[in-house]
């Protein structure tokens, strides 16, 4: 118990004497350090809402408005038109008149100001609703989108903060319900016989004229009143309401580098990644992130989804889970062999350098005390069905010790699983992406915290990789904080020639705290009983993970093409060839140039995608030119394009059907048109991963590249896929399905990717005999960057 007594501050013990008082000096010193740690914290917090409340103007301009003010009332002229006299009359009289004249000046210039900060606020709210440049042609600009530019550039202000456009982006719109039933039939068309199409459209016909308008009524209404219709219930409904296992189903993770491993010593690959995740949150908590924007362009996206980065963890409950965000943690939860640890990550007020947190896991590695009974495999309870989950937490964590040391876990920065296993990358061996991608997605089960925000893994040759939570925000967020650790620690921390982190360990250190269980047989039983769903969902789920190195977006860009359009086109034609038949497909947009945007889906299986896909095959007619099928390829690309700029533009499809039904609920109304379109099962899912090319110099430094990331397949009997450009010259792919489907494999779809990926570049390229393979360099390992 030598932890539970450097917690406490004083003890005190009554005697015959009178009251023995003991006070623990480093105690007291670290909670008086924390407690300035936070109040630095609360300061910085109340300068940057002062900053992010006037922008785009800035706080310096208030004093030019009443220097401005009070010299043109020098020159015996009245800028105010008799208002600051107006506001003289209503002052105390016992001020001095020239005093109530500063003041009433003051008081003018404030208003002034603060007028001044609405009126530039409201026009660039207006500037940013501005979409139709997103629909013109590239490398053709109208002059309307010209002019924009400018003013965009005018009211923009300058070195923003993280949030400083939170106040200026426009609210999400409300598609109009006839739009969204029309999108909807067309984009069901070729996936149903002429006879199933009737039927759809005369159930699309009835609800639009006549529940259709009642339930749009109320979303409207909604809208008005909160800041985004969708978010609210998309978080609570698709994600927090589920009670399935939210490990594969709902989690995804993100992978390493692919070719290179900076350091093969675990302890020290986590002090290094480990102080680049403070770095990262001390950052954003001081909103010194520049805010994201759309790429090329200066149009900013909305960034409330990293205020619950950090911190952050769902709460299961019988009939939904909800997230729970805390302002500040100075430690982390971590797991290794069975037991669970709480390192503090501050020491003395301040950060613990990479040497000394390497220093520390090293502890926790070394360390022989066994597991308690029922603690090694308790996190499986975050693994399985969630009512089960949420009736043990309430009933055995609910207070004592139990609650204590959840609470640790819980109220953690993050999770970190120290892994025993070995995992590698491209430089080992290409097939054991695959095994590395399911300890990724799932582990043991047991050996991740899933209902954290995300948790780190460290493998045993000092690979990493992480797990992500999905309900607090979308992929995107969390993998902006991925890849800045993943450069900060190969390009800015390093490590020295024995490959362990730079710097010296303060000896004054104290241990990592073990966390302490009493885990009743009835709790042991439940455990295993989470343990075995989830470990039946884990064994189910086949993953491949390839590179794609013959060509990238460069040479496809080349071809005037959308690289993701040319992907799109490509996991179509390689369904068809795997399945016989189209699918509902799923690529997943983000609605963040509007306040509070998360998602839309971009229904990539079209008509137009189809009728590529049967020229191409010789369905329609055995033999067809290829000139024609390079026609239609143009058709399908140029279609794609706009429906993912109709998405981002908050003219999708689902979200708006979504929102419908769920007002459908609560009216207590049945829609057959919406009970079918909801029940649409997705067999093939996508969604493509960001690179952060800022961070990464991917010319000079080829092999520093990620891996990317990945998740479950959506349907039983369908794929996930995830894919993402490294650089001009390869594509990552990450497939999932599950065992269980007898029609689905992973290998064998990655195979059809790979075909249809050459056949459509061959189509595009008919004078390139042949296609070269892209020169990787492989470099062997590097022990000091």
């Amino acid at each position: 118990m030598a932890e539970a007594h450097q917690a406490v501050a004083f003890q005190f013990t009554v005697t015959p004497d009178g009251i023995d008082l003991h006070m623990s000096h480093q105690a007291l010193t670290e909670i008086y350090l924390s407690g300035v740690r936070s109040w630095k914290k609360r300061i910085i917090g109340l300068k940057n809402s002062v900053i992010t409340g006037v922008y785009p103007a800035s706080p310096s301009s208030w004093l030019f408005v009443v220097i401005a003010i009070l010299a043109t009332m020098y020159t015996r002229s009245d800028p105010s038109m008799g208002l600051i006299a107006k506001i003289q009359e209503h002052l105390p009289s016992y001020f001095y008149v020239s005093c109530q004249t500063l003041v009433s000046a003051v008081l003018f210039s404030t208003m002034l100001w603060l007028l001044l900060i609405f009126t530039m606020r409201m026009c660039l709210k207006q500037l940013l609703s501005y979409h139709r440049w997103m629909f013109e042609k590239h490398g053709k600009m109208s002059n309307t989108t010209k002019v924009w530019v400018a003013l965009v550039r005018i009211f923009s202000g300058r070195k923003p903060l993280l949030y400083s456009y939170q106040g200026s982006l426009p609210n999400l719109p409300v598609p109009a319900i006839k739009d969204t039933v029309k999108r909807h039939l067309e984009s069901v068309r070729p996936l149903m016989d002429d006879a199933e199409y009737e039927r759809m459209t005369k159930l699309s016909a009835e609800f639009e004229s006549s529940l259709g308008k009642r339930l749009h009524w109320y979303l409207k209404l909604k809208a008005l009143w909160a800041t985004n219709y969708v978010s609210d219930w998309w978080e609570e409904y698709v994600y927090l309401r589920g009670r399935s296992p939210i490990m594969v189903n709902s989690n995804y993770y993100g992978m390493d580098f692919m070719y290179v491993t900076p350091t093969p010593i675990q302890a020290a690959r986590a002090g290094n990644s480990l102080h680049a995740y403070f770095l990262y949150r001390r950052k954003l908590n001081k909103e010194e992130l520049k805010p994201t924007r759309i790429p090329g362009t200066l149009i900013p996206l909305c960034s409330a989804q990293c205020e619950r980065v950090f911190n952050t963890t769902r709460i299961p409950g019988e009939e939904t889970d909800t997230v729970q965000h805390w302002q500040d943690s100075d430690y982390i939860a971590v797991y290794h062999s069975g037991r669970y640890f709480r390192l503090r990550m501050y020491h003395a007020g301040r950060l613990l350098s990479p040497r000394e947190i390497e220093f520390q896991i090293q502890k926790i590695l070394d360390d022989p005390s066994p597991p308690s009974k029922g603690e090694a495999k308790l996190g499986a309870l975050t693994a399985g069905d969630r009512i089960p989950w949420a009736k043990a937490r309430m009933k055995y964590f609910s207070s004592g010790v139990n609650k204590r040391s959840l609470d640790y876990i819980e109220k953690a920065a993050f999770f970190v699983s120290l892994d025993d296993d070995e995992q590698g990358g491209m430089a080992d061996d290409p097939t054991r992406l695959d095994s590395y991608a399911k300890s990724l997605l799932h582990g043991k089960c047991f050996d991740r915290w899933f209902d954290k925000s995300f948790t780190v893994v460290y493998f045993k040759n000092g690979k990493m990789g992480l797990n992500g939570e999905h309900s607090w925000a979308d992929a995107p967020v969390l993998s902006h904080a991925w890849q800045y650790v993943l450069s900060t620690d190969c390009f800015q921390l390093g490590y020295n020639a024995e490959g362990h982190c730079k710097g010296e360990v303060d000896a004054s250190l104290p241990q990592p705290q073990k966390l302490n269980w009493e885990i009743p047989p009835e709790c042991e039983e439940q455990i295993s009983g989470s343990l075995a769903v989830a470990q039946a969902l884990a064994d189910d789920v086949d993953v491949h993970v390839f590179a794609f190195e013959e060509f990238g977006k460069g040479k496809i860009k080349r071809c005037r093409v959308s690289p993701d359009a040319f992907i799109q086109l490509a996991l179509q034609l390689a369904y068809y060839r795997d399945q016989g038949r189209f699918c509902l497909t799923y690529e997943a947009s983000m609605t963040r140039l509007f306040k509070e945007g998360r998602t839309e889906t971009v229904r990539s299986c079209t008509n137009e995608s189809s009728a590529f896909v049967r020229a191409l095959e010789g369905v329609t007619q055995k033999r067809r030119a290829a000139d024609v099928c390079r026609r239609l390829f143009q058709e399908a690309s140029e279609k794609h394009q706009h429906l993912y700029r109709m998405a981002m533009t908050g003219a999708g499809i689902d979200r708006h059907l979504f929102c419908l039904y769920v007002v459908s609920k609560y009216l207590r109304v049945e829609s057959p048109f919406l009970k079918e379109v909801l029940s649409e099962p997705w067999r093939l899912s996508t969604s493509q991963t960001p690179l952060q090319v800022e961070m990464f110099d991917i010319v000079n430094y080829p092999e520093y590249v990620s891996c990317g990331g990945g998740f479950g397949p959506v349907a039983d009997d369908g794929y996930g896929v995830s894919y993402c450009a490294l650089g001009d010259n390869m594509f990552n792919f990450h497939i999932t399905c599950k065992h269980s489907c007898p029609d689905t494999g992973a290998n064998k779809f990655g195979a059809q990717i790979r075909k249809a990926l050459r056949d459509l570049l061959q189509l595009l390229c008919p004078n390139q005999t042949e296609l070269r393979k892209t020169e990787v360099k492989r470099p062997e390992f590097k022990k000091d960057l």
